[in-house]
């Protein structure tokens, strides 16, 4: 059985709500999975496991949270990901989703294998962006 951790940060309970779905599909395809509040993991701990899902909101100018978000993704960077599975998720409320394209790059340059786009809800996540995540969890949860 695959492990997964879905580590999320969450200011308006938009990303939570999207971090649980992730989770619920992990959980659909049997894997074995915790659902963590990114000020709760350390990097060391999170590369324990077979297959990561970080979620974000976009913030202030398309950027990661930057209080426990940016520092927990630049501790990931600086210890390598390695070929681990990781998907990608959060919400925003303007933009075009340039966070979450500068994350991918980001993440696949410290090695990490991403698998899909990175789901993005506008605001609060609707029934089609709750599916994504579900998804992303089950995908997640067959290739780790």
């Amino acid at each position: 059985m695959s492990m997964l951790k879905v580590i999320y940060w969450s200011g308006t309970g938009n990303t939570k709500t999207m971090a649980q779905a992730v989770v619920n599909g992990a959980k659909k395809a049997g894997a074995e999975v915790e659902l963590v509040d990114v000020s709760s993991i350390d990097a060391a701990q999170a590369l324990k496991v077979d297959a990561l899902a970080l979620g974000c909101p976009a913030m202030g100018a398309e950027v990661l949270e930057e209080d426990e978000m940016e520092p927990f993704v630049a501790a990931l960077e600086s210890a390598g990901l390695g070929g681990k599975k990781l998907g990608l998720f959060g919400s925003y409320d303007w933009g075009d989703g340039e966070w979450m394209r500068e994350w991918k790059e980001r993440m696949e340059k410290a090695g990490a294998t991403l698998i899909g786009e990175g789901v993005m809800a506008h605001n609060a996540p609707d029934a089609d962006s709750l599916s994504s995540c579900e998804s992303l969890g089950v995908a997640l949860a067959k290739k780790a």
